[in-house]
This record gives structure tokens, sequence and C-alpha cells, in this order.
């Protein structure tokens, strides 16, 4: 049924991959409230990220790994205003191009080009079993990564692998420029505005904690929690929440860890509550 959420007050908590969530919802007829959690900037620093450019055209990479849209789109950006967008292109074209998830894939088609392989999970363990079936020995290899993740994994792996990694970091997370709407997102639950939360990643536990603690607002979160239905996408976050010393209330059935499916739980859960906004 399309309107089986309808009257009820979603909150999620937005990140790289929240934009489908949140229409997901709203197909179902829930008023979503959205809290982004970071601010996305380009690299402060711009001249490493136009030394990779530069490198990329002098000797066009062998391979290319994508990581997000959001950095090709900002390689892009620094490379149109250097006016070496065409260039770029062009060197980029000459290399064997992997994604990780559909949306860099996406960000690659807007610029003419086609990803040769995309990973079945959008994960950087599925980037690495991806190319593990690859062989990378002596070739070059363009890295772009994303902020606030070590990315040693990835990369130790690809040089295991014998490849040449050439890594670049084209933005950057302001999350002090959203911590307004983290704490009003937080007086919401307090005062009972909210049905659910989904909680679709572990890093959206921490930064909920984090700015809670930064602004004195601990208990009052923990209040307004107990308030609302916590959903949890699965074990990782559900791990993260209980390291906190706070529940999940529902999460996918049959081990099914993806956003319709959490849909369907936090429906099947709200269904048996009273919207917030009538209670």
């Amino acid at each position: 049924m399309a309107d089986r959420l309808n009257g009820y007050r979603i909150l999620i908590l937005e990140t790289r991959e929240e934009a489908q969530f949140s229409k997901l919802l709203a197909e179902q007829g829930a008023e979503v409230v959205q809290c982004p959690m970071f601010t996305i900037r380009d690299a402060p620093d711009p001249a490493p990220v136009e030394a990779w450019i530069w490198r990329a055209i002098d000797k066009p990479f062998d391979d290319l790994v994508l990581m997000t849209g959001e950095g090709l789109r900002r390689i892009m950006k620094l490379a149109g205003a250097r006016g070496l967008d065409t260039a770029l292109v062009a060197a980029l074209a000459k290399a064997r191009k992997f994604t990780r998830g559909p949306k860099p894939g996406k960000a690659l088609r807007e610029i003419g080009l086609e990803a040769q392989q995309t990973t079945e999970k959008p994960t950087t363990e599925g980037v690495i079993e991806m190319l593990a079936r690859l062989d990378l020995k002596g070739r070059r290899l363009g890295l772009q990564l994303y902020p606030d993740k070590d990315h040693g994994a990835l990369t130790g792996a690809l040089a295991a692998r014998g490849a040449a990694v050439d890594t670049v970091l084209p933005y950057v997370y302001d999350s002090k420029a959203a911590d307004a709407n983290i704490v009003a997102a937080i007086d919401d639950m307090a005062e009972g505005r909210i049905d659910s939360i989904a909680l679709t990643n572990l890093g959206q536990v921490r930064r909920l904690i984090q700015a809670a603690k930064a602004y004195g607002a601990e208990a009052k979160l923990r209040t307004g929690l107990e308030r609302t239905l916590i959903a949890s996408v699965g074990p990782a976050v559900s791990g993260e929440l209980a390291a906190h010393g706070l529940r999940t209330d529902v999460s996918p059935a049959d081990e099914a860890y993806f956003m319709r499916p959490l849909i369907s739980a936090m429906a099947a859960a709200l269904a048996e509550r009273k919207p917030a906004a009538t209670r």
C-alpha cells in the first residue's frame, strides 16, 4: 500500500545515500523530516587536487576507481575552473573505470563516460573484492577517496596487487555547520513530534551522540529516543546503538538489510501506534 506511512513523521539523518531513502519513504505517505549531518565543501587546499588532475592528463591512468559521485563532480568542477575539463575527460576515457555502487557511474555518464565494472556491494570491501579478480601489477591506478574514512585497507590491498596507487581527496565534510540541524532534531524527538528515527549507517549514531554531548543535550536525546521508534537497517547500526546503551526497536526481516525492507518493518511497527500529530 502506497499510504501505509500516511500521517507518520520519520526522521532521517542525511548522509550521501539518504536522498533515495527519503524518496521511498515519501512514496509510502510519510512526512520525512530531513536532518543534514554535515555540509560538503571543496578541499580547503585545491593544490593537491589540481596536481592529481595534471598527473591524470600528462600520463593517463591505466585504471580509475571512483568511490563517490560527489568526488568526480568536485574534481570536474576544479578542472573546469582551470580550463582542464576537456583534457581530463579525454584522459579518463583511456582508463578502465571502476565504481563503488551506481552513483559514481551516474557521475561518469554526466561527462560522457561509462564504468567498465560496478561493485555488487557499494562498500570499500566490495571494491576490494571486485579488484581482487584483476591483474593490477605495474598499472597506474587513480583512486578518488572520500572524507572521514580510513582507506588504508583499500590502498594496501591495491598496492599488494602491484598497482601504483595515486589518490585524490577532492572534498571535505564540515560537520559543525550542521550541528544546529541535529540539535533541532533532538528537540523534535524530545517533544514527541517524531514517530520514528531511521538509521542506515553507524556513523549516524556516532554523529548524533557526538553532537548531543557537545551541546549538553545528551539527556534530552535519550529522552527523545525513549519516545521514538528506533529503526536500524542492520547489525552494524544496532551494534553501535547498543554500544551507547540504546535499543533497536525494528530492523528488516530475514537479514534483508536494505532500505525497502527497513521501510516495511517500520510500517508494520508504526501501524500499532497513533501518529505523533494525533497523540
